[in-house]
């Protein structure tokens, strides 16, 4: 078989991952928090780029959603809801700050320009003391002896933030190369420290310990203490056993567990909640729903025109024209991937409003089953787009604020051949009936009975499931529970 060189021409397709194309994607599933922090650092980095002070004249805002399908005939629900909404933001949305009120009151405390020096309100909080310092502070005044100091700043640092000792006495003491006897006493004066509990080896000497300084630990909770898995699974013929109590006392002793704090260092250190800042409005309008972006939490950019020109008529060498002409072409994408952005997110938002307009007339029972692919395939996108907008990203609505990826979940068949269920509607119903409890007590089997009577195809394993994800116990241990009112 002879061979030979010879040269082909072919034609093909092939997506390139341009630099500029994967700033537009990771800018997409950035939320509001992280996209200002990202901002930033092109603002440091990029001399040609400038903060927008300016207001927000031109908000991005869609059209009037329509309703998915046809009202249900239960229109009053959906006239209430309407008036409550008016009642608490005014008729355009304007009113005062709440977690249903005007868009514009969710701005930052941050002082603006025009307030002068004034810091703003997040720039005059206090640093809390930490765990860490509050227990160094009582070493000093409680401790005399120098050496025991020493043990003890040195069983401070041992300490996880739950408050429990991370190290064994053995250990430490030869570490520290003392007697052992000496460092279980000075362990002893350490759990005498507030917050009680502290300094533990393990949650039932920290409830010990509490109990004591309650002066409640007798020999009946000394026995419930050293039992504490036979509390978890509510057994309660052994437990009245080994205590020697009736069930009323068991109930009040169970009781008093409950009140005491099984990770008391969690007190302190504990980290500033970051508060949700929603990127989406939904508010009612006529017989839809307007959709639109938070305007406030939409990072505004600038590219300094007048400052490019400027420079560019200046500089000479070939190196710093091409510097300066990828930092204006760097900036341009910048611009434009923000506004993609922008853009993507609402059409995104506004599908969303569309699919589940019985979630935000009716509630959560009327949420329905959603893919992603069911938005991909009604705003011609692809799904990985979809999930990208739908992470870290949140949306206002009269009932409440909700992640967007919330409105996703699975279906649950209909017995009757009717229409899906969503799998977060049926959650929401066993819980109900559960917390609807009153003398009876609703097994997994009982309860899917009933779900089947309500047209609810459901295998008793996804009930339980359900229960579980819920953190529900068992119909046994609930009923435990009810016996010795737990």
């Amino acid at each position: 078989m002879a061979l030979s060189q010879r040269l082909d021409l072919r034609q093909s397709q092939a997506l390139v991952m341009t630099p500029q194309l994967q700033q537009a994607i990771k800018l997409l599933q950035l939320s509001n928090i992280e996209l200002a922090s990202y901002i930033e650092g092109e603002l440091e980095q990029n001399p040609l780029l400038e903060r927008d002070e300016g207001p927000a004249e031109d908000a991005i805002e869609a059209p009037p959603a329509p309703a998915a399908e046809p009202a249900a005939p239960n229109e009053p629900a959906r006239e209430e809801l309407i008036e409550s909404w008016d009642a608490i933001a005014g008729a355009e949305g304007e009113g005062k700050l709440d977690l249903a009120g005007d868009p514009s009151a969710w701005k930052t405390g941050a002082a603006r320009p025009e307030d002068g020096d004034l810091p703003g309100l997040d720039q005059t909080l206090a640093r809390a003391t930490t765990l860490r310092e509050h227990l160094l502070a009582q070493l000093a005044e409680e401790v005399r002896d120098p050496a025991d100091r020493v043990i003890g700043a040195y069983l401070v640092d041992q300490i996880d933030e739950a408050g429990y000792l991370t190290i064994e006495g053995p250990a430490a003491a030869e570490v520290l190369g003392c007697a052992p006897e000496r460092i279980e006493r000075v362990v002893a004066q350490l759990q005498r420290f507030d917050p009680p509990g502290i300094f533990a080896r393990n949650l039932a000497e920290c409830l010990a310990i509490q109990l004591k300084e309650r002066n409640r630990y007798d020999p009946a909770m000394q026995a419930l203490i050293e039992h504490l898995p036979l509390v978890a699974s509510r057994d309660i013929a052994q437990l009245l056993k080994l205590c020697g109590v009736d069930a009323a006392d068991l109930a009040e002793m169970v009781q008093e567990l409950r009140a005491l704090d099984p990770k008391p260092g969690l007190a302190f250190d504990g980290a500033v909640a970051q508060p949700v800042v929603p990127e989406v409005f939904v508010r009612p309008l006529g017989t839809g729903w307007a959709v639109e972006l938070n305007s406030d939490a939409l990072p505004r950019v600038l590219i300094n025109t007048r400052y490019y020109a400027e420079v560019s008529a200046s500089l000479h060498g070939k190196s710093a024209k091409d510097y300066l002409a990828e930092r204006y072409q760097s900036a341009n994408w910048l611009v434009k991937a923000l506004h993609q952005r922008a853009t993507t997110v609402l059409k995104v938002a506004r599908e969303i409003v569309r699919q589940q307009d019985g979630f935000l007339r009716h509630g959560v029972q009327h949420l329905r089953p959603l893919v992603l692919r069911d938005i991909a395939q009604a705003i011609s996108m692809h799904e990985s787009t979809v999930s990208r907008v739908t992470t870290n990203k949140y949306i206002m609505t009269p009932r409440g604020i909700f992640e967007l990826k919330y409105f996703f979940t699975a279906s649950i068949a209909a017995a009757a051949g009717g229409d899906a269920l969503s799998a977060e509607a049926v959650r929401f119903r066993i819980r109900a009936l559960i917390d609807g409890e009153a003398n009876e007590v609703l097994s997994d089997d009982r309860i899917v009975d009933i779900l089947m009577k309500e047209g609810i195809d459901i295998a008793r394993r996804t009930v339980a499931k359900y229960r579980e994800a819920m953190n529900i116990p068992s119909s046994v241990h609930r009923r435990r529970e009810k016996a010795l009112h737990f």
